[in-house]
Parts: structure tokens; sequence; C-alpha cells
């Protein structure tokens, strides 16, 4: 055998090799991931909804969700991706609209601080009056 042919077979146990590895990991996921799936966890579809998992029906593969007071859909079992864990979120996301204004109020106070105190303190290179003594001057 040339060393061309054998190079080719090594590479192609390789790909075979971790396209077995993938697969292995994907099951254990998805596995993983059907334990978590009890009625009453809050869970996100592929498609983006999100809601309360109210039952799961195996032998017709269906799950319904309720996605607001009263509101029930009923969807394929397989586009449930995954548990939404509301301590996974980034910190300090906001969780409601009102709690993203209360920041959004906050941030736009904080530039306006930050407005009013760079028009106190000097640019680079700007030299301070000396009515200032605690603050140096540029050149020391």
């Amino acid at each position: 055998m040339d060393p061309l042919t054998i190079a080719m077979l090594a590479i192609l146990a390789v790909l075979v090799f971790f396209m077995f590895r993938n697969t292995r990991k994907r099951k254990a996921e998805m596995e993983q991931l059907q334990t978590k799936m009890v009625p009453g966890v809050r869970v996100m579809t592929n498609f983006g909804l999100y809601g309360l998992l109210v039952s799961i029906d195996e032998v017709a593969n269906t799950a319904e969700l309720e996605i607001g007071a009263g509101t029930v859909v009923t969807v394929h079992r397989q586009t449930l991706a995954k548990v939404v864990d509301e301590t996974t979120a980034e910190p300090g996301a906001p969780r409601s609209v009102e709690e993203a204004m209360a920041i959004a109020d906050r941030e736009q106070q904080e530039r306006e601080n930050a407005e009013t105190t760079a028009a106190v303190e000097p640019e680079f290179g700007e030299r301070l009056d000396e009515q200032n003594p605690t603050q140096k001057k540029s050149g020391e």
C-alpha cells in the first residue's frame, strides 16, 4: 500500500470516530433533557415560545404548554428545546418590563451625572484652577 492510501484511510477512521463520539454526546444530552422535562417546569421551544409545561403525552408525542393565563397550546414534543432555569439567566438582565424601565432610568441618570462631572473634570493636559488644591495639575 502506498502512503497516500494509508493517509486517506487514517483520515476516514478519524472522521468516523468523531462522528460516533458526537452522536453519543448528543444522545446523552437528549436523555438529560428528557429527565428535566416534567410538568411544572418552564420551557422554551425551538421557535422561541416560552411556557409552563402542563403535560407530556408519550404516546401521541405531544406536549401542552401554558403560555398565558388560561392559554394552553399543544406542540410536538421534539420542539421542546430546553428547560429555562431562572438562575441561569445572565446577571443584571431584566425579568420584567417594569424592571427594564427602572434600569433604563437609572442608566440615564448615571449618564447625566457623568456629563455634569465631566464638565468639572479637566480634559487630558488641561490645567486646573488654583481654587481647588486637592486636584493635581496635569504638569506635576
